[in-house]
């Protein structure tokens, strides 16, 4: 896990990479070429936007439904002229058509902000110059707390430090406050 998605240790540059050692290109695996991404069969991929619609049957077929969503792991299992065919975590089978893959990437390495919610026995999380605000102490957190067994941590102590260090959060200014009180209002208006 990874804090960007750019430069040389963000997941771009780090999928790449892994992919082409962990699930090198082979005359015995078929591949498909999406814009600058390179799907192969075995490759590990990430669900990157949420899909109501896509349809899914369990592995043993007694199960069917749709809905694959962001942040949903799985495994390529077959690539074929106009689809691929995805194996999730949670043995859903999914077959993507060419018109969706920009829904899917790899996800040898994930961003800390993708992780949340999910848990690994090991993370190895590179921690090297990236934007100052986006180095926070929350964010070392969220990327540490993801390893249940085994954290190792790559990088410059002195960043390491920086983020120990940095506690400021962005502000969201969602204008939650001032709807719920309006709909509290509202609601106090008619049980009264």
């Amino acid at each position: 896990m990874t804090p960007t998605k750019k430069g040389i240790m963000g997941t771009k540059n780090l999928n790449k990479e892994l992919q082409n050692i962990l699930n090198p290109k082979s005359n015995l695996k078929n591949e498909k070429i999406f814009g600058d991404v390179v799907f192969r069969e075995g490759d590990k991929v990430m669900q990157v936007k949420n899909n109501y619609d896509i349809y899914w049957e369990s592995i043993t077929g007694d199960a069917y439904g749709t809905g694959v969503f962001n942040g949903d792991l799985g495994i390529i299992k077959n690539i074929y002229d106009n689809e691929i065919e995805v194996i999730f975590d949670d043995e859903k089978i999914v077959k993507y058509e060419n018109s969706v893959l920009e829904e899917l990437e790899h996800a040898y390495a994930i961003t800390i902000h993708k992780s949340q919610g999910s848990e690994f026995p090991v993370v190895i999380m590179p921690i090297v110059n990236g934007p100052p605000m986006l180095y926070t102490r929350n964010l070392l957190y969220t990327g540490v707390t993801r390893a249940k067994k085994f954290l190792i941590i790559v990088g410059k102590e002195n960043i390491l430090e920086y983020m120990i260090s940095n506690n400021n959060t962005k502000s969201r200014n969602t204008g939650l406050k001032q709807k719920m009180n309006k709909y509290l209002e509202i609601w106090r208006g008619v049980n009264e």
